[in-house]
């Protein structure tokens, strides 16, 4: 039987000492390559052996957007939770046989967000450690990463960022625009509009490694090897993350501003004495890329309590199409006052793009 820990600790030290220049980067991106491969055959043996896929967890979706709490055992998420979420939300619990995950719900600029708060993971986590594959496969559910790093405990956060690049998930990352056409003939060729750190050549080896030996290719973002497995393979998630240090009150000014350097945290707090909670709030909010459009009538006032919540850059026609399914079809034209018009009550089309607090009439047959 192979021995795939053996095999990946071979090739990863071999990429250890193997100084990256031109010359060694096509074999650099062979030996990732290989890893990739025998990591996706040693899951895939692993899910032979239980029956199941680590990857088969869900949790009940609720609100406009949901963040996962992530961070080592005693890191302060339960704390953290308890202020996003309020005294006063409703708590449940959901057990998943060797997994509880907790939620709780966050009213901010009346929106509705979902607060997950999963147990601590540990190093080793997305190998199975501590049952760490089954929390963190929650965070292929959530909208948003909100990493709780104890500022005692610095060295916790490498380790989290270990841990979820092994489960597939690329935080902080867009999806590299890489378009692979598999052909029956004709070898690979490469196409590409942005200049690249890495050469045609290794792109051919990489992608023969995973046979493929006849192929268009057409990249359209920068990218490096890494980026190329990850789309060659298909099936990482790429999603925003806060990271957020906890624990301030229990820190002096010296030692909290070395550890924001290190772990380039966005925002340092003490959920027990209610240091920079309203702030973080606000972190999400924009992290989550949310706007405000109120909805109103033809003749009637807007109804401005309720929002709908959606993303930035979304148009008139993501409006439509989350309000009704047949709103596009019906549509005439649609009127908007706010920050987004030059005169309140412009008449506007489908592909207008909605900025935050606009009120928006829709006008259909």
């Amino acid at each position: 039987m192979v021995d795939y820990n053996n095999k990946i600790k071979e090739l990863e030290d071999e990429l250890k000492k193997t100084k990256y220049n031109k010359a060694t980067q096509g074999h650099i991106g062979i030996v990732k390559a290989k890893i990739a491969q025998l990591k996706e055959r040693q899951e895939s043996r692993s899910q032979q052996k239980t029956g199941r896929s680590d990857y088969g967890y869900a949790v009940r979706r609720s609100g406009d957007g949901t963040v996962l709490l992530l961070g080592f055992p005693s890191a302060g998420k339960s704390t953290l939770l308890n202020k996003l979420a309020g005294t006063n939300s409703e708590v449940a619990a959901y057990a998943f046989t060797t997994l509880t995950v907790i939620p709780g719900m966050m009213d901010y600029k009346q929106a509705k967000i979902q607060i997950l708060d999963v147990p601590g993971i540990v190093s080793g986590a997305a190998s199975g450690k501590g049952r760490g594959k089954e929390v963190l496969a929650v965070i292929h559910n959530a909208d948003l990463v909100l990493m709780v790093i104890d500022v005692n405990h610095p060295e916790h956060y490498p380790a989290i960022l270990k841990e979820v690049w092994e489960s597939r998930i690329r935080m902080n990352k867009t999806k590299p625009e890489v378009f692979i056409k598999k052909k029956s003939k004709g070898g690979i060729q490469v196409g590409k509009t942005v200049p690249l750190s890495i050469e045609d050549k290794t792109i051919q080896q990489v992608l023969r490694e995973f046979k493929i030996v006849s192929a268009e290719v057409l990249i359209r973002s920068p990218i490096d090897v890494d980026d190329l497995i990850d789309c060659i393979e298909g099936n990482k998630k790429y999603l925003p993350a806060i990271t957020c240090i906890t624990k301030a009150d229990l820190a002096d000014a010296s030692t909290i501003s070395k550890v924001k350097k290190e772990t380039n945290a966005d925002i340092v707090i003490s959920a027990e004495q209610d240091l920079n909670i309203e702030a973080l709030k606000e972190v999400i909010f924009r992290k989550l890329d949310f706007i405000r459009v109120y909805l109103k009538e033809p003749k009637k006032e807007a109804d401005l309590n309720k929002p709908l919540i959606i993303k930035r850059n979304s148009t008139i026609r993501d409006v439509c199409n989350k309000l009704h399914k047949d709103f596009v079809k019906k549509f005439k034209f649609a009127r908007v006052w706010g920050p987004s018009v030059k005169f309140p009550g412009q008449k506007l089309m489908l592909g207008h793009k909605l900025t935050d607090t606009d009120v928006l009439e829709i006008h259909i047959t």
